[in-house]
Parts: C-alpha cells; structure tokens; sequence
C-alpha cells in the first residue's frame, strides 16, 4: 500500500462508521467501473484502431463526433 493510500485509510478511520461506508462504497464503486471500461476497451480494440485511424481525415473534414459514432 502506498503511504499516501495510508494516510487516507488512518484520516478515513476517524470518521464515523456510516461516511466510512460511504466512502468504502464510493473507493468500490469506482474500482468497478474501472475495471469494466478495461474489459470494454479490451473487448474493442479493434473498433478503437479504426477509429484512430479515421480520425484524421474526418477531423479535415470537419464531420462532427455524433455522426461518426
């Protein structure tokens, strides 16, 4: 653990237990939704590349994002 995760987790542990929960759900919550962007971005690299590679010339033609996607 780093000492910066320390020091939140001891500043964290004064607090009382119910905003412990609340930030102990949040701190999961959002280790959750990192974990399904990776799966996601995972599942679609090749959809990424080619997007990547289009971006260029559609940003020359100036075609706005929603009617790319």
């Amino acid at each position: 653990m780093t000492q910066l995760l320390e020091e939140a987790m001891r500043k964290v542990a004064t607090l009382p237990r119910e905003e412990q929960d609340a930030i102990a759900s949040e701190i999961i919550e959002t280790l959750e939704d990192e974990a399904a962007w990776k799966q996601k971005l995972a599942q679609k690299q090749e959809r990424i590349r080619t997007l990547a590679q289009e971006a260029p010339c559609e940003h020359r033609r100036g075609l706005p994002l929603d009617e790319i996607l």
